[in-house]
């Protein structure tokens, strides 16, 4: 396979979420040989699958991203398998629930800030430990419109997880863009998934309300949201440093 990956190995967090797991796709079909990671392993393997139904080159590794040492086994894993780390997607991300701040419940709140904040530090910076003894690479994580943009009543997890994110990738950017490692981030809106559904609510339902709540009248692909991110990661952005490139349809425009 021949693209703008051709001969880079890829590692995607969160790949078995939507983002994430077209992410993978639009990465290998680019000539990328692409570690997925998660915690679902049976998605994982389907994406496995499909990368080299497509004739790519991919592996899987389980993973919780909130305990450094898998964290730092899922990158050797990457390097180990396909003998360098060039790129990586950080994608995991869990919502929470809906509830007033006064009302928001202690043990979600510490969830959704570990996998949300921590697990992108911790991917960072085993990530950025192995590329920059090793010539440098790109990182992307992916924040959301919901935080440094734009709030959503009763989501104050997600929300302050996202903000930090946001503010991580600049933090990240200026301390190692010296090192040759280019960090950068995603701020999407809402995408084609379950997130993006309230409860209860059907996709035709959810359709009609962002007809109305977005300028552009529907929701992202998920496959819109990966092509960012593959043009973050690539080096057509080669001078961009620690931006965080929001993808929302206009909604906070």
């Amino acid at each position: 396979m021949t693209g703008r990956f051709a001969g880079k190995v890829a590692l995607v967090t969160g790949a078995s979420g939507v983002v994430g797991r077209a992410a993978a796709l639009a990465y290998a079909r680019e000539g990328a040989a692409v570690l997925v990671a998660g915690r679902d392993a049976a998605r994982l393997a389907e994406v496995v699958k499909l990368v080299e139904e497509g004739g790519g080159r991919a592996a899987a590794f389980t993973v919780d991203l909130t305990r450094s040492a898998e964290v730092a086994a899922m990158v050797e894993a990457a390097v180990s398998r396909f003998g360098a780390l060039d790129v990586a997607l950080n994608a995991a991300g869990v919502f929470g629930t809906l509830a007033p701040l006064a009302d928001y419940d202690e043990d979600v709140w510490d969830d959704v800030l570990a996998v949300n904040l921590k697990g992108v530090f911790l991917s960072m910076k085993h990530e950025i430990a192995h590329m920059r003894a090793h010539g440098g690479g790109a990182i992307v994580n992916v924040s959301s419109n919901l935080g440094a943009h734009w709030r959503l009543a009763g989501a104050s997890a997600y929300v302050a997880s996202k903000a930090a994110v946001s503010h991580l990738t600049r933090a990240a950017a200026r301390d190692h863009i010296a090192d040759g490692v280019r960090v950068n981030s995603l701020s999407p809106g809402p995408i084609d998934s379950p997130m993006s559904s309230r409860p209860g609510e059907t996709r035709e339902e959810r359709d009609e309300r962002m007809r109305a709540a977005l300028p552009i009248g529907r929701v992202a692909t998920p496959e819109e949201i990966a092509a960012a991110a593959l043009w973050l990661s690539s080096p057509e952005s080669s001078f961009v440093v620690g931006a965080d490139h929001v993808i929302d349809g206009g909604a906070t425009a």
